[in-house]
């Protein structure tokens, strides 16, 4: 049981998530801030209001509809959604590309090096199915398919 919990723990994505956690609860205080802060008062004081919460209120009897809050909600979203692309989005994207540039090098210059990239993801898994076809084929005594040959 202790086993398969630890598993489960040392997984990339269970980190990556727990860390992303993290982040964004610190990252949400800093984006409440600046809106509250510096969006709020310059957006009241066009509606000659203390806070968009007290701005374009309208009352129909009893109830209010309170048309500042709304407007202070949809603000904080797309702050938060602009400050998320530039800071994580964009450069992920960056590092990603980077990535695949290396990947995508020509065998001479990696002949230079003598260096060899590991295998991608795609290579993997048609080794993968490439190897089962195999057994399944030696298991009901049939000849191997012809088709990917592995390579590692």
């Amino acid at each position: 049981m202790f086993k398969g919990f630890r598993e489960f723990i040392l997984r990339g994505n269970v980190i990556d998530l727990a860390v992303a956690v993290v982040i964004g609860a610190a990252f949400t205080a800093v984006v409440n801030s600046i809106v509250a802060n510096i969006f709020n008062p310059v957006i009241s004081a066009l509606f000659q209001a203390d806070s968009l919460d007290n701005a374009g209120i309208v009352g129909i009897g009893d109830a209010q509809i309170k048309f500042g809050a709304v407007l202070g909600a949809i603000i904080q979203f797309l702050i938060v959604a602009v400050v998320v692309y530039f800071v994580f989005v964009v450069p992920i994207n960056h590092l990603k590309k980077a990535a695949f540039a290396i990947k995508g090098t020509p065998a001479e210059s990696l002949e230079e090096t003598n260096e060899e990239l590991p295998p991608t993801e795609t290579e993997l898994l048609i080794e993968i199915r490439d190897l089962l076809a195999a057994q399944r084929a030696a298991a009901a005594g049939e000849p191997p398919a012809t088709g990917h040959t592995p390579k590692h």
